[in-house]
């Protein structure tokens, strides 16, 4: 994972001045979404990469849309493949994108257990490498840039990413501060609608609202998930990949092990335990009680107002 460097050394620092430069001229001199095929034609160029593509994300960050691509010749496009996806399918990348994190996977076939999901895709794409930068607007995280490399396993150095940092930073700003969006084109085309999480079982998936889930614990590695129906189902991915997911408004970590629903907490205990110096919690419909670790007892006064 890497942060942006803003203190780059010369020669990264005039990569990346060339990189804005040549972005900076095709936003201008075209549409936006010409602009944008046209940035990562020339820059997957200059680059030595294989595929450079484009996906923006829905607004609540649950779904993404594979916008644009360029692929080098004899390399398969999969621009048409990733409409309307489930971030579940990516959850391992996206903890990372939302915050703020380029991810450089030097081997896809190297991923860890709890990245399977993203290894498969990748593995279909025939990736080896994959750079991924996060696209970010006033704060928000719209979509991701990156390259891809089939024919090798490659890593791109410093330099490549900050200046693709930058370009990222330049589209964000010309994508998103008009109405020209993938956001504003489903909202237009479909309405209102609640997007869903699809919980990972042997054999089946199922969806779920945001809204339905009082809970989770980590099991191992796998995540117990509480129902507003009093059900409790078990995910196969760990709790950390749906720290990444969950909408952070609504969601709160309480302990290294549980993630709960603020809007479903019903009491919260702060003098339990024999030394009545235990913080417990309970949610809506549960008999459970959740306990609230020291390290996340002040946020979550916070967030309770309290």
């Amino acid at each position: 994972m890497i942060a942006p460097d803003m203190a780059a050394a010369p020669d990264d620092a005039a990569r990346a001045s060339g990189w804005v430069l040549r972005a900076a001229t095709h936003l201008l001199a075209m549409p936006i979404d010409r602009a944008i095929s046209a940035i990562l034609a020339e820059f997957g160029e200059l680059a030595g990469a294989d595929r450079a593509w484009m996906f923006e994300y829905d607004e609540s960050l649950l779904r993404f849309r594979n916008t644009h691509e360029w692929s080098r010749a004899g390399v398969s496009p999969h621009v048409e493949d990733l409409q309307d996806a489930p971030v579940t399918m990516i959850a391992w990348l996206h903890r990372f994108l939302v915050q703020g994190q380029a991810v450089m996977i030097n081997d896809v076939a190297g991923l860890p257990r709890t990245a399977r999901s993203l290894q498969a895709e990748l593995l279909r794409q025939d990736d080896k490498s994959v750079l991924s930068v996060p696209l970010v607007h006033q704060g928000v995280l719209r979509g991701c840039i990156g390259f891809d490399a089939t024919a090798r396993i490659r890593r791109w150095e410093g330099g490549t990413i900050s200046a693709l940092f930058h370009c990222a930073q330049l589209i964000g700003l010309a994508r998103y501060s008009g109405r020209n969006t993938y956001i504003s084109r489903v909202q237009a085309a479909s309405g209102p609608f609640t997007p869903l999480i699809y919980l990972r079982m042997p054999g089946r998936a199922r969806g779920i609202v945001p809204e339905e889930i009082l809970g989770l614990r980590a099991a191992r590695d796998y995540t117990d998930v509480w129902l507003v129906d009093g059900s409790k189902l078990t995910d196969h991915r760990a709790l950390s990949v749906w720290a990444g997911m969950l909408p952070t408004a609504t969601f709160l970590r309480i302990h290294r092990t549980a993630i709960v629903n603020l809007g479903h907490v019903e009491v919260l205990d702060r003098h339990a335990g024999r030394l009545r110096e235990r913080w417990e919690l309970r949610l809506r419909s549960l008999d459970t009680l959740w306990v609230v670790s020291r390290p996340y007892r002040a946020q979550l006064r916070s967030r309770l107002g309290i």
